[in-house]
């Protein structure tokens, strides 16, 4: 089953990279288009922006075709968008470029994980799908780096150069390695679109925007906590997110196989409660520097544990829209880095300290627990025939 998945893991290598490095090169971009760090920050938002629009729409319009097929297509235009941000004459390209190179990104993990679970041993769905998780993790600790010094020492160009390369790799890997798997939709888009007439698509969207968003608070503004209050110096920032890099990986095993272990719902909660008791951790004992390495590595674990369990829970509420149900979840968790980005920065900037967005991030998890009680509540509630069978195996 591993080697089947490898075309996954390849392309959450390279959009892994592509979300990630950005921000690592601001500052060479900035000074190339002559224009401030916070304008040149804009290009993060457009590719934000470009997920959000992409992973609903991309597979909405595209259902009814073979998955194999829209991964193929999605690497074309992630590969093609990449390539000509490495070529951007002006700002503006390079904004839009960047704003259509997001566009793949949580489309393809909508498809992928879909395709993971059919191609899946019998009881290891979640960890299938951690496994096309893993190459988010692998850049996190090799690809954004080695981007990051190659944009620093060369030019960024060769940076966004490589990452087309990779999507060409990758999408060469799923047509010769990735089995084919029917279409998950018989209906029209019409008929999928009712998924969002239902209320438990819902609750999982908010539990990954709101729930999930809660690690981006820490994540955000994770330098100026290291530097500020754990006193160590700039020179260590670097090797203190490998040491959460360290922790994603970790944590995107122990996700899967939690998730296979005790349901997706459960281990959800299980997790965000492990989130918010971590990020009040970091709060209390940021000040000392072995506790907060430690606490790092424990909000890396946490950060990535959640992607597999709430993919699968998303794929199993949305009976006959799968793969526009495990879509949304993406551009949920790319609402959730930027509205948890906003809502950690008022307190810092009301003067309450940088150990200040722990617990906003800490009441965001608890609340995304809390939308995750309403879940189980509205599945013990509704008739048998109201909801998907998985979800009252899940429950009962």
């Amino acid at each position: 089953m591993k080697k089947r998945l490898l075309p996954l893991t390849l392309g959450g290598l390279g959009i892994g990279t592509t979300e990630f490095v950005i921000m690592g090169l601001l500052p060479d971009i900035a000074k190339e288009f002559s224009v401030s760090i916070p304008q040149a920050g804009l290009i993060i938002s457009a590719y934000a922006l470009g997920v959000v629009i992409g992973a609903p729409l991309l597979v909405a319009v595209s259902s009814r075709m073979a998955p194999k097929k829209i991964l193929i297509l999605l690497m074309l235009l992630f590969t093609v968008f990449n390539v000509i941000s490495a070529f951007a004459p002006s700002y503006w390209t390079l904004f839009v470029a960047r704003l259509f190179s997001g566009l793949p990104h949580g489309a393809f993990f909508g498809v992928g994980s879909v395709v993971a679970s059919k191609l899946a041993d019998k009881g290891k769905k979640a960890q299938a799908i951690s496994l096309m998780f893993a190459g988010l993790t692998i850049a996190n600790l090799l690809t954004v780096p080695l981007g990051t010094y190659i944009g620093h020492n060369f030019s960024w160009r060769y940076t966004f150069g490589g990452i087309g390369v990779i999507g060409l790799i990758t999408t060469l890997a799923i047509y010769m390695q990735l089995p084919s798997v029917p279409a998950s939709n018989s209906g029209s888009l019409k008929s999928e679109l009712r998924l969002f007439s239902r209320i438990e698509p819902w609750l999982i969207i908010l539990i990954t925007t709101i729930g999930t968003g809660g690690l981006f608070c820490w994540i955000s503004y994770i330098a100026p906590l290291m530097t500020e209050v754990s006193h160590f110096s700039a020179s260590m920032v670097p090797y203190i997110l490998i040491i959460a890099g360290l922790g994603m990986v970790l944590g995107n095993m122990v996700g899967g196989k939690l998730a296979d272990r005790l349901k997706p719902l459960t281990a959800t909660i299980v997790l965000l409660t492990a989130m918010a008791t971590t990020l009040l951790l970091i709060y209390l004992f940021s000040w000392n520097q072995v506790a907060s390495l430690i606490l790092t590595f424990m909000a890396g674990c946490c950060s990535l544990a959640l992607a597999a369990p709430i993919q699968i829970l998303m794929i199993q509420t949305s009976k006959d829209a799968e793969m526009l149900g495990a879509s949304v979840t993406q551009a949920a968790f790319n609402m959730g880095n930027a509205l948890a980005a906003f809502l950690g920065g008022l307190p810092i900037a009301a003067g309450y300290g940088y150990t200040s967005p722990q617990l906003v991030g800490m009441a965001m998890a608890l609340t995304g627990i809390f939308f995750a009680w309403l879940l189980v509540k509205r599945t013990k509630v509704l008739p048998a025939d109201k909801v998907p069978v998985q979800v009252l195996e899940e429950v009962y």
